[in-house]
């Protein structure tokens, strides 16, 4: 089975999370962090800066690493390094590649329909804020 590496922002601002549409693909529709795969010999956090560029045109500051989602789909396995995240000052949300876009606060992280391995993140996510409160 295919093996598919990827990094994943939670964007936080003001106590709110950042869930994105997907636009495209096997998954359109569902919702996700934003980010993507990362390259051969590209450290994780470089991918991330990368691919937030690309996919939202914002740039980002990397706060904690949050945890790591594996995750078997029906065509490949999935590993998902997730990391909280600031959007950078002056830094602004563009829409490049997802249909749309919520700011989400702790209780409505699940009004919105994730993809499976993001629903992992958000159960992660869930437990950090509790931890540390």
């Amino acid at each position: 089975m295919k093996h598919i590496e990827v990094v994943a922002a939670i964007i936080e601002d003001n106590g709110r999370y950042l869930a994105t549409q997907r636009g495209y693909g096997e998954f359109k529709d569902g919702w996700e962090f934003p980010g993507g795969k990362i390259e051969k010999g590209e450290e994780r956090e470089t991918a991330l800066r990368r691919e937030i560029c690309e996919e939202l045109g914002a740039t980002i500051e990397i706060q904690n690493f949050l945890c790591t989602v594996e995750h078997t789909y029906d065509t490949f396995h999935l590993t998902m390094h997730c990391y909280i995240c600031h959007l950078a000052s002056a830094s602004h949300i563009h829409l490049l590649e997802h249909e749309a876009s919520q700011w989400l606060g702790v209780e409505e992280l699940l009004s919105v329909d994730w993809l499976p391995a993001d629903v992992k993140v958000v159960e992660s996510l869930t437990t950090y804020l509790q931890n540390n409160k």
